[in-house]
């Protein structure tokens, strides 16, 4: 029997550097549980993640897809990058054929900022999605469409090595909220003339540490709005034979 919107119920899962989060969603995107989140196991190697996960979700109502946001780069569901986790264990893991055998429905992995991008647009114009947690994610969306994942935060930054490096969590510790903040207003800088996007979404962890004050094309979003995107993947003019596609409204 062919399944409908309706029928549709997201295991949406964001897997972060310190966390793994989760909810059921519908459709539409709507929560249809409470946001839970683990510990990310030490050491995050596939085996520890997936068991993690299998913990997290144990007692989570019924679903029938997948969605996972990796931190890292992703092709057709398997692990290409894991620089957060360990690119060493993680190398050509394909995550998603891994879960469809343990949980038992078919999965999709993409980006974690590509997820949250997805779960956080409007839809209009070209669009610009960034985490701010263990590491720097970005996502690119163009009228609703993810673009090509760049994985920017590698990209060499000051006497850094990469942004990752420049305004992570290893970074922000070290040299203190203040000059984090002024590091993250050279890196706002920086995009605004790299991508020159109608609007910036800001989500991670470390969003809320941010003091000064934005553009009126800038705001914070909490993570909870970005693992919304886990429905999108299933409800884009892509999707399976097994769900009816249905159209993105822009906001």
């Amino acid at each position: 029997m062919k399944s409908t919107p309706q029928q549709l119920k997201v295991l949406s899962i964001d897997i972060g550097g310190s966390h793994i989060k989760g909810t059921i969603l519908n459709a539409q995107g709507e929560l249809q549980k409470k946001y839970e989140k683990i510990p990310t196991p030490v050491p995050a190697s596939p085996e520890n993640v997936i068991n993690a996960i299998k913990a997290l979700v144990k007692d989570f109502p019924e679903f029938n897809r997948i969605s996972v946001g990796f931190p890292g780069y992703v092709r057709d569901g398997v692990i290409k990058t894991a620089p957060n986790l360990s690119n060493e264990l993680w190398k050509d893991f394909d995550l998603a054929a891994t879960l469809k055998k343990e949980l038992g429905h078919e999965a999709r992995v993409v980006n974690d900022a590509d997820m949250q991008g997805l779960g956080v647009v409007s839809g209009k114009g070209l669009e610009l999605v960034i985490t701010l947690g263990t590491g720097f994610g970005t996502a690119l969306l163009l009228n609703g469409n993810l673009l090509p994942h760049l994985e920017f935060s590698h990209q060499p930054v000051g006497k850094s090595k990469s942004y990752d490096k420049y305004i992570g969590d290893i970074a922000r510790e070290k040299e203190g909220d203040k000059k984090w903040n002024k590091r993250m207003q050279k890196v706002f800088d920086t995009l605004k003339t790299v991508f020159n996007y109608d609007f910036l979404y800001i989500g991670g962890g470390n969003s809320d540490i941010l003091t000064f004050k934005l553009d009126d094309n800038m705001k914070v979003v909490s993570n909870a709005d970005g693992i919304k995107g886990g429905a999108r993947l299933w409800t884009n003019d892509d999707a399976p034979e097994t769900i009816e596609p249905v159209k993105i409204k822009k906001k």
